[in-house]
């Protein structure tokens, strides 16, 4: 499993009866979680002092119980810096897990000794983009959503990322990455989270099994003639690491050589130290 053990600002305290524990900087929060399928004790006084509840409606969606939780905070990973607030459908604006992932790419820009071109689809709120840029990528940042992409812009400020390093597009992920192919433009690195089902600007259908094969096929072609990496994560229950996995490697294999390496990634749960699978990452090299 895929695991960063560096955070300060965050702490997964506890998970049980479908419900994460967790503490964001100064504030506990209680979150629904589909993995966590095992009972427990609340024993920890937490669960009974939480800053936050996300309740799940019966009807569908849900919302939050903030008692005590402001509209917006702060909080740090390293030199990052990001922006948190009660979203909908029970998400703060941010994916702690995600980390191992920084620091594995933040490695590979680095010691590449040059500079790279990075391309992040399906970009949220910029959470990839900001540990890139931060390790000297020049980054091109695309989502279909203007309210995340401003977001985003938010926690490149906060992490003091220079305006010039991320370049911020509103589109479909798609038609982009086809658009580039035939400007000529070429990237040296790719992260993308595709989402399980979605509808881009213009009402683009996108479901994960049907359109991901053909999106690393032409991933494929957008990339320059000194491929760093590709990092595929994926939080669709039921699509195995391998599956992904096995996408990427029936494509980017098979013409730039390399590996690709596949996992589940996590966040450690304090109370029992092991560590609860939250998606996967299948990364290749070559």
């Amino acid at each position: 499993m895929y695991v960063s053990e560096n955070w300060k600002d965050y702490r997964l305290l506890d998970a049980n009866r479908g419900e994460r524990l967790e503490k964001w900087g100064d504030y506990v929060l209680i979150r629904p979680d589909p993995q966590v399928i095992w009972n427990g004790e609340r024993d920890l006084p937490e669960w009974s002092n939480a800053d936050g509840i996300y309740r799940r409606s019966r009807s569908g969606g849900g919302e939050w119980i903030k008692k005590d939780v402001p509209e917006e905070w702060t909080v740090g990973y390293g030199e990052l810096e990001f922006s948190l607030s009660p979203m909908g459908f029970k998400h703060t604006g941010l994916f702690p897990e995600q980390a191992a992932n920084w620091d594995w790419f933040t490695k590979l820009i680095k010691d590449s000794g040059r500079e790279i071109k990075l391309l992040n689809l399906f970009a949220y709120t910029g959470g990839a983009s900001v540990a890139a840029a931060k390790a000297g990528a020049f980054v091109c940042h695309v989502d279909a959503s203007k309210g995340m992409v401003a977001k985003a812009k938010q926690n490149a400020a906060l992490s003091g990322i220079p305006s010039d390093r991320i370049r911020y597009i509103v589109d479909d992920c798609f038609k982009f990455v086809a658009r580039e192919i035939r400007r000529g433009n070429r990237y040296d690195a790719v992260i993308l989270d595709p989402p399980s089902f979605g509808r881009g600007p213009g009402g683009e259908k996108w479901v994960i099994e049907e359109c991901l094969d053909e999106l690393i096929t032409l991933i494929c072609g957008v990339m320059s003639d000194e491929p760093l990496f590709i990092l595929l994560n994926s939080y669709t229950t039921g699509l195995a690491p391998s599956a992904n996995g096995f996408v990427l490697h029936k494509n980017a294999v098979s013409r730039f050589g390399g590996k690709v390496e596949s996992d589940e990634i996590g966040l450690k749960v304090e109370k029992y130290g092991i560590f609860l699978p939250c998606g996967s990452a299948s990364r290749w090299t070559p």
